[in-house]
């Protein structure tokens, strides 16, 4: 569930200017394509704290990374790198 923060008309408008900031995946753009992004993602999870959701850095995401790759990075789960070509790159990273 949500926080209720993210239905005020303050964050619709943080989000928007991270966007139009940001306006390509981050993770993506790692990865060498390019993909819109959908999702304003706070870096630091705020869980809560209120100075970290308003003024913590945000990041531009496509939905597949924020729900996918950000969650099991936040979990603590290893997340492999994928290349061009579908394949691994290097090392997982945590």
């Amino acid at each position: 569930m949500s926080h209720p923060w993210y239905k005020t008309t303050r964050w619709h408008r943080r989000r928007l200017t991270q966007l139009r900031r940001e306006p390509l995946c981050r993770y993506c753009q790692a990865g060498g394509y390019v993909v819109p992004a959908t999702v304003a993602d706070h870096v630091v999870p705020h869980r809560g704290d209120a100075h970290l959701f308003w003024h913590g850095p945000l990041q531009s995401l496509c939905a597949q990374h924020h729900s996918r790759t950000k969650q099991a990075e936040e979990g603590g789960r290893l997340v492999p790198q994928v290349g061009l070509d579908g394949y691994p790159v290097g090392d997982p990273t945590p």
